[in-house]
């Protein structure tokens, strides 16, 4: 049977505690007699049990034994006329305090104020302070000590100096915890965006299909009726075509309604993927460059991206924005073949925004500069030599022209790369107020 994961991060957080708590214990001084030693090994212990989720007696009970052989096993190191019933004697008062520490730590539950960092120093002053004044009792009992008005005070400052050196330290953590959560959840939802914006394109291109489907539906059909009601119905030949002829409108027809319901199904799910559909230009060039650095690292290619934000925009449809722009980034990318610079500029100008996605590749050859937008014109191949689909800068032009925009190519400075430009009106972007 496996151990759940809290069980393993609680114990090796006790494992830790026990090795570095009687460590830090020898880094100490006497404040106020012989016997009654200040160190960090409280300020460690109490680093510790903040990050224990289930703080109990045993987490307490092993490294106060272990703190008191560890100290016995040093005299023993270092003394000529080691006895172990005096070292025992002498150390053995640690133990409550570093037990007392712990219990009290547990009984107060001082993990339920993570949030609140003021109440966890004062229960921290307050637990060193007790436990302090139960390990000096013991000392009283075995070797009469005697505790002044100066030494309670000096207790109480190296408490305080205590809480707030583990507090500080506890805040960093906690804040380096936050922070690479937030990363790792802003990477979390660019990829999501990435994904639903993949999506947007293909409910783009099934719409697009299902409007042909109706198309061809409806002129099959026409032909059918055309030649049912204009010719010899005895004449085989066309009592087949007429008979095939509608047969073909009912499959395409079919093909229609399951295109439309994958449409519907589609366009749920974008709607229901829990993001905001319009965001800042700043937000949405830096999802792009993101993604597609990743991108040239994967294809092993050491590629510098460079954007530029001009103007002040509105925020914009992020779906529409996505399929458009990282698909000429993308293409960038492939185009430069093992390094290179892409250069992205955004600008407002007259209720329009204009995107500049310049690469310095080997550029598109002269006789190619027709077809580029051509379905089924490509001039990429796959390691076996098998050409791409063609279609992404088609789908471009089409989604390009639906928003009432412009698409543009020409050579980059120096007849080196190649420079796509792309206005589209703003009012198309932005999303509509509500009259």
């Amino acid at each position: 049977m496996g151990i759940n994961p809290l069980f393993r991060k609680e114990r090796t957080i006790i494992i830790l505690m026990m090795f570095f708590v009687p460590l830090a214990g020898e880094i100490h001084f006497y404040p106020i007699n012989e016997t009654f030693r200040v160190s960090l090994g409280p300020p460690t212990l109490f680093l510790f049990l903040l990050f224990l989720r289930k703080t109990g007696i045993i987490p307490g009970f092993l490294p106060a034994i272990l703190v008191v052989f560890f100290r016995m096993l040093l005299d023993s190191i270092m003394g000529v006329n080691f006895n172990w019933f005096i070292s025992f004697e002498s150390h053995y008062p640690s133990f409550f305090f570093y037990f007392t520490y712990t219990s009290l730590f547990y009984l107060f539950k001082v993990n339920r104020f993570h949030r609140q960092p003021l109440i966890i120093g004062f229960y921290g002053i307050t637990i060193e302070i007790l436990s302090n004044l139960v390990e000096i009792f013991l000392q009283y009992i075995m070797f009469r000590g005697i505790i002044t008005s100066g030494s309670l005070l000096e207790m109480f400052l190296m408490a305080l100096a205590h809480s707030f050196m583990v507090l500080g330290v506890f805040s960093m953590m906690k804040l380096y915890e936050a922070q690479s959560r937030e990363i790792e959840v802003r990477k979390q939802n660019e990829y999501m965006l990435l994904h639903v914006s993949n999506l947007y394109e293909e409910s783009i291109h099934l719409k697009k299909t299902f409007q042909n489907s109706e198309t061809i539906t409806m002129k099959a059909y026409e032909l059918y009726r055309e030649l049912n009601g204009n010719h010899d119905v005895d004449n085989k030949l066309l009592k087949k075509t007429r008979q095939q002829l509608l047969e073909i409108a009912g499959k395409i027809h079919d093909v229609k309604k399951d295109n439309q319901r994958i449409y519907a199904g589609l366009s749920k799910l974008i709607s229901n993927e829990g993001f905001t559909d319009y965001v800042h230009i700043t937000d949405l060039i830096k999802i792009i460059v993101r993604s597609n650095e990743k991108y040239a690292h994967l294809l092993e290619k050491d590629i510098l991206f460079h954007y530029h934000i001009k103007g002040n925009h509105p925020r914009y449809h992020i779906y529409t924005i996505l399929s458009i722009i990282n698909n000429l980034v993308a293409n960038a990318v492939e185009a430069i073949k093992e390094m290179g610079t892409i250069e992205i500029e955004v600008s407002f100008q007259e209720n329009s925004v204009h995107f500049r996605i310049e690469d310095d590749g080997p550029g598109i050859p002269e006789r190619n500069r027709d077809l580029i937008f051509k379905p089924g014109f490509t001039s990429k191949f796959d390691s076996m030599g098998n050409p791409s689909t063609g279609i992404g800068l088609t789908f471009l032009e089409d989604m390009v022209k639906k928003f009432n925009g412009k698409i543009t190519f020409k050579s980059g400075s120096n007849n080196i790369g190649t420079v796509f430009i792309i206005s589209l009106p703003v009012d198309n972007l932005v999303e509509k107020e509500n009259s």
